[in-house]
Order: structure tokens, then sequence, then C-alpha cells
């Protein structure tokens, strides 16, 4: 890029009082240059005053869940490079530079930061486990992903903020980036950052059953919608083998005698057939629908030019 990049931090949060003075004073001290945003979520403690005092620019996102909030931010902030982290000063504000260089040097879409932790406070028991389990079928069902797919740190390039139709509304935010990316085949790296504990007074939003539930539930549902072929697929031949097995003893009495003794049996075999080779063609008339959606993505995506691209963007 011909001039300095314009680079924006940007902190959702929810009653964290007792960090976000921290968090915006250390990604101060990492990124001098940058724009701090933090972007208050009907907090009922005193977030607002904190971070303003901290030397914040502080918005408000009246409607509840992370998700709405990282939709808000991207809307609203203009930026060429955005740092997404949390306000609860429990990520690595220091190892922003470097993973802005590499998302300059490398010209990517996003670098995540992926969480070690060095202490057992930081990262729940419940937590880890889950999000092993969450990043295992996220690879399983798109081939390819992250080895933490919920981190909340992240460094994006303009032209990934400005064209994710953000549908999330919580804390499956995360997981609807990381397939965004993965459908779209962004160049993409990682990148492991240190994690610490929750300062006192803070306390984690996330609920790991209710989340996780909420997580896996995303996970699915981006499956169904951009895998229809392997979904539907997968449903039609389970129903057929079903099939196959019900009505096989069928088959056998038949050539030995001729008869059919169990005809409902028979007329339930029929059925799963139809139904199963229905939604085999419902995958492939979806899979249509689905290329044409990545497509028009892709081409929203291609109409920002490239960070450090001949042109700036706007």
């Amino acid at each position: 890029m011909t001039q300095s990049p314009r680079i924006a931090v940007i902190l959702p949060c929810y009653n964290e009082e007792a960090a976000v003075a921290a968090t915006v004073r250390d990604f101060r001290a990492a990124l001098p240059q940058a724009a701090i945003y933090v972007y208050d979520n009907n907090s009922t403690d005193r977030t607002i005053e904190v971070a303003q005092a901290a030397g914040a620019i502080v918005r408000h996102e009246p409607l509840q869940g992370k998700g709405r909030v990282v939709r808000r931010m991207f809307a609203d902030v203009e930026a060429d490079i955005y740092v997404m982290a949390d306000g609860d000063a429990t990520y690595d504000a220091a190892a922003a530079p470097a993973m802005v260089a590499r998302l300059i040097d490398e010209q990517l879409d996003m670098v995540v930061g992926a969480r070690a932790s060095e202490v057992e406070a930081a990262y729940r028991r419940g937590h880890r486990l889950g999000n092993a389990l969450l990043t295992g079928i996220l690879a399983r069902i798109f081939g390819r992903t992250f080895s933490d797919i919920l981190s909340g740190y992240r460094i994006f390039s303009r032209r990934f903020v400005k064209s994710f139709p953000i549908l999330s509304t919580g804390f499956e935010i995360e997981t609807e980036i990381s397939v965004h990316a993965l459908e779209l085949r962004m160049p993409v790296a990682e990148i492991v950052t240190r994690y610490a504990a929750r300062r006192e007074g803070s306390a984690s939003k996330l609920s790991t059953y209710r989340d996780g539930w909420r997580i896996l539930n995303t996970i699915m549902t981006l499956f169904r919608v951009e895998r229809p072929v392997l979904f539907f697929g997968s449903i039609g031949g389970f129903l057929t083998a079903l099939a196959i097995l019900l009505v096989a003893p069928l088959i056998v009495t038949f050539v030995r005698t001729g008869l059919v003794p169990r005809l409902p049996t028979a007329v339930l075999a029929t059925g799963l057939v139809i139904v199963g080779v229905l939604c085999f063609f419902t995958g492939l008339i979806l899979d249509t629908v689905v290329r044409g959606r990545r497509e028009v993505r892709r081409l929203a995506y291609l109409g920002l030019p490239a960070l450090g691209g001949d042109a700036r963007s706007a």
C-alpha cells in the first residue's frame, strides 16, 4: 500500500468494567497508530465510563448477542485492517503487530490468534474439550479448518469485513467466520498467542452447554446450507439402506415361495426408497443454488481491492 494502512481495534464488550481499561491500554501500546473502538452491548456496570476514560471510541449496540455486535462493528467501522478481540484482557495484545505484519506481508484476509493457555484457570476444561470436539466436527465436514475455531482474536482485511454477510446472533459468530473463510477459499493463517486468565471481577459470558449447543447447531446448519449434496445424500443413503434391510427377507421369501407375506413392510420399504431418492435429488438441486450464492459472495469479495494492492481501500 502506498500509505500506511488504517488499523481499527474493535472490541465487543458486555459488563467488562474490571478489564476493559487494561484491554484498551494494552492495544494502545501495541498498536499506537490504531483507532480503538469499544462496542458496548447493554452493560449494566461502568464499562462505558471506564472505556471512555481509557481513551476508546465507545459505541452502543442495543440488540443483545455477540454476533449482533460484530455485525454492527463490521458495518460501521471504516479501516483497512481490523483487529478484533474481546474486552476482557485475556488475549495477548502484544501479538497484534506480528499478526498485522503477517496479514500485510502475505496479503491474507484473516489471521487467527490460536489460544495457548499457560494456566488452567484461563481456559476451562469444559471449554477446551468443547472447542476440540467442535473443531474436529468442522474439519470432518469442511475438509480443513483452524486449530481454534472459537478464538475471538482475529485480524481481518477490509475486503473480508465488508463482504461478510453475518447471520449469527451470539457466540457462534466465530464459527460462521471460520466457515465463510473456508468456503470462499480465502488466504488465511493462524498464529499461536498467549491466553491469560480473566481479571478479578470479570466473568465469562460463554455457557459451556447452552452456547456449545448453539455452536454445534450452527455447524450443522452450515453443513446443510453449504454441503446439501452430502447432507441430504447422507439422509437418502440411510433411508435406502434401511429399506434394503427391511425388504431383504421379503425378497428371499418371494423367491422361494412366490408370496409376499408382509405387505405393510414392503410398502414401507418402497416409501423409504422413494423418500431417499427425493432427498438425493433435493441435495443436487440445492447444490446448484448454493454454487450460485457462493459465486455472488465471491464476486462481492473480489469487488474490493486486496490489502497491499494497487488501489487503496476507500
